[in-house]
């Protein structure tokens, strides 16, 4: 749906907001402190007296008593009060307080608002986008409120965000809802000098009407003078860039129609009572929308491509989508795909946002500038952290600060949109206010401290990696003395959770480590992925990691790591990314490598992952001569671990080979080890890889027509395999479990097998299979 119509609706909804108010009033129980209006009627209903009835008695025509009851002459004569007093019987106190109601009314009436007093700026002709927050305004405007509520509405957002441009537009639209004015009051939030609340007070007297000799001295005179002008009448507030919450409660209204807007770049967050939105970037295709609408036609020439490009540097932030069109505008032989190219330079990429008067880092520079010493210092020393988000120990590390500390400073970063924060105590940047950070950087501090601060940030990535990693090894697990400054992980999980969440950052730390030539800390670091791997197989970054690593054992000289990483190498292009040819190569080199320096342990992974690439390339019976050796090397050296890994990879080989009888000892013998306390199997090791065995024999039994083992081994199979990492095992042994209860009749328990299998290969990205199970799922009976 088009913003403008969107906007239409906005205004035609607006024009009942007077009744509607009005209404929403009349419907709760009548205030302690009514207004004439009220008071008038509650008297005629009293005396149970019609309008007509009313007239008559009074002499006051009904026309005129009901313009005084729906409060449109909110300050009749005296004498027209008198009459209907009279006519009503009323005396005493109840008498003076109608008439004191009217000749506050009649003061009212004589003040008169002075022209372009908090006049509303004009509204931008090309606006477009945001109709889910032009619906919160909708509601907004048109809530009902109890007596002595009052409807506010705060707009936040980051620097650039178009806060002022969208409540601007929504104001213009809704202008003739709001008869007794619409106000513009901008407070200089972001100014070294906020406005004054006394003086905002005094302006939004002025446009009420109320002359400047009649200005009450204090703030809090005035603030009262006006709130109870805003009560009766049907106003609307826009306060723009509020400073805090201290210079925005005088100026909320306490009850009646009046609405207030409020736009600020901090939360606020200490304002009781109000309606929140919080502003966004655009997503890509409102982006286009905006920036299509500001070069207007020219936007045909220049194609959608380019220009979806160009949307997509401006990161969605309207302030820059607005900056790169009037750039374009003004320049009419400019083309836009050059100008994309000159933004996807990061270095200059701040630079092309400026255009006249605008310039997106003096929209940052604000935020900056309201920022404590050691707020400052973490925002631009955080642009060096290599990933996308990072936490709150890292940003202490940056800083240079405590944790809590650390927390103090990210909340400032965020309550003023420097910083956007997400689920589970994650922080980020928007990619145009990382580049004005890292400018800052640069401007404030010196090389030898920007470098200092970058090695430092490696380094405790890579220590942080490292440790996480090594949980995972046999003969590691809890370090018995990490460095001091390393944050403490307690278990597994925390070491899974924290090598998950921070992948960017540490994958980038291995990155500069490589490029700088730290080929030690690359090696280290990825050596210790090597069992962390084996839960996260369908990581998108193996492949890249243990790249590194050879890369880094290359450098070194080291040639049997060298063989070692090239055969993890290998694993990555045999299971997570299914290409046996990669992983032949892989394994061939390290083969290579590792005979030349005589490393029997990488001879004998090498020939393991021989085996696999071959029997995926359907070379069977090479593929059995291959594992055949490995398992007698792996023997030889007495390593109970490799071994079991070995033994059953023979029996891979010998039942893709068709040999299901020999394929099924080999995985008994590998169970054998798995229960044998005295076999000498790293416990871990026998835990994570006894499921996967089992499910191997189940198959083979299935082969050999022993349906009902292959259904139990399968079965417990299944079972141990649900706590571990969604993959391919498990969606096989599944779906392998689902075909045997079938066959042996037993439909229902299959179609519960076929729809997990279906959930476990959509996750691991096999569609195939996943669309392949979960059709079996729906056709069994």
């Amino acid at each position: 749906m088009e913003v403008l119509s969107l906007l239409r609706g906005l205004s035609t909804l607006a024009r009942t907001n007077g009744s509607h108010a009005c209404s929403a009033r009349t419907r709760c129980p009548i205030a302690d402190d009514p207004n004439l209006a009220e008071l008038l009627r509650r008297h005629r209903q009293t005396a149970r007296l019609t309008l007509e009835q009313l007239a008559e008695a009074s002499g006051v025509s009904a026309r005129t008593l009901s313009d005084m009851e729906r409060g449109r002459s909110r300050g009749p004569q005296h004498r027209t009060v008198i009459a209907v007093a009279d006519a009503l019987s009323l005396t005493g106190e109840v008498r003076e307080r109608l008439i004191e109601l009217a000749r506050d009314g009649r003061l009212r009436d004589h003040w008169t608002r002075p022209a372009g007093l908090c006049e509303l700026p004009r509204s931008v002709e090309d606006f477009t986008g945001r109709p889910a927050e032009l619906v919160w305004m909708d509601e907004l405007v048109h809530a009902e409120v109890s007596p002595g509520g009052a409807v506010v509405g705060l707009v936040t957002g980051s620097a650039g965000s178009g806060k002022t441009t969208f409540v601007i537009r929504a104001a213009h639209a809704l202008r003739p809802g709001f008869p007794d004015g619409v106000f513009f009051l901008d407070l200089f939030g972001m100014s070294a000098h906020p406005r004054p609340v006394e003086d905002a007070l005094g302006l939004l007297l002025g446009a009420l009407g109320v002359a400047e000799r009649q200005l009450p001295a204090d703030a809090q005179a005035r603030a009262s003078l006006y709130r109870s002008l805003l009560r009766d009448r049907q106003v609307l507030v826009v306060l723009d860039d509020a400073a805090s919450e201290e210079q925005i409660r005088p100026l909320l209204a306490a009850d009646g129609p009046s609405r207030v807007l409020v736009t600020s770049r901090r939360l606020l967050a200490g304002l009781e009572g109000v309606r929140r939105l919080v502003l966004g970037p655009l997503q890509l295709p409102e982006a286009m929308d905006l920036l299509t609408g500001i070069l207007g036609e020219r936007s045909v020439t220049d194609g959608p491509v380019a220009l979806s490009r160009l949307a997509q540097l401006c990161g969605g932030l309207p302030l820059a989508l607005r900056i790169i069109g009037n750039r374009l505008l003004s320049r009419p032989s400019w083309s836009v795909a050059e100008l994309a190219a000159r933004l996807s330079d990061e270095e200059g990429r701040l630079e092309h946002f400026k255009a006249g008067d605008l310039k997106i880092a003096n929209a940052f520079g604000m935020s900056y500038e309201q920022l404590g010493v050691v707020a400052q210092r973490m925002f631009r020393r955080l642009s060096v952290v290599p990933g996308q988000d990072f936490d709150a120990e890292v940003a202490a590390v940056v800083g240079a600060v405590e944790r809590v500390a650390a927390w103090d400073a990210l909340d400032e970063l965020v309550d003023l949109g420097l910083l956007q924060d997400g689920a589970a105590g994650r922080y980020r940047f928007h990619d145009l206010v990382r580049l004005f950070a890292r400018d800052r950087l640069q401007g404030e501090e010196t090389a030898a401290d920007r470098k200092a601060l970058t090695v430092e940030v490696r380094s405790w990535l890579l220590r942080m990696a490292t440790m996480a990693g090594r949980w995972f090894e046999p003969g590691y697990g809890r370090p018995a003395g990490p460095d001091a400054d390393l944050v403490v992980l307690s278990d597994l999980e925390e070491a899974d959770r924290w090598l998950r969440a921070n992948l960017d950052n540490w994958l980038g730390a291995l990155r500069q480590a490589q490029d700088v030539g730290e080929y030690a800390a690359v090696l280290d670091c990825a050596e210790a992925m090597h069992w962390f791997s084996d839960q996260w197989v369908h990581g998108p970054h193996w492949q890249e990691v243990f790249t590194l690593g050879a890369r880094a054992a290359g450098a070194l000289g080291d040639l049997a790591q060298q063989a070692t990483q090239l055969n993890y190498l290998s694993w990555v292009h045999a299971i997570p990314l299914d290409d046996p040819e990669g992983a032949l190569r892989c394994a061939a080199e390290a083969l290579d490598l590792a005979t030349r320096v005589e490393a029997t342990t990488q001879i004998a992974w090498s020939h393991c992952y021989i085996a696999i690439a071959r029997r995926k390339l359907k070379h069977f019976e090479a593929a059995v001569s291959s594992a055949s050796r490995a398992a007698q090397l792996f023997g030889s050296l007495g390593d109970t671990d490799a071994y079991f890994s070995s033994i059953s990879n023979l029996g891979y080989c010998l039942r893709d080979a068709g040999r299901h009888a020999e394929a099924a000892e080999r995985f008994r013998e590998a169970l054998a080890l798995v229960g044998d306390e005295r076999s000498g199997i790293t416990p871990s090791i026998a835990a994570h890889l006894r499921p996967h065995y089992l499910a191997d024999l189940g198959r083979c039994l299935a082969q050999l027509g022993n349906r009902s083992e292959a259904i139990t081994t399968l079965t417990e199979a299944t079972d141990l395999m649900e706590p571990y990492d969604s993959d391919y095992h498990q969606g096989g042994a599944l779906e392998a479990l689902a075909a045997l209860l079938a066959r042996d009749g037993r439909m229902q328990e299959s179609r519960r097998a076929y729809a997990r299998a279906a959930a476990v290969f959509e996750v691991s990205g096999e569609l195939e299979a996943h669309r392949r199970c979960r059709d079996m799922a729906a056709g069994a009976p």
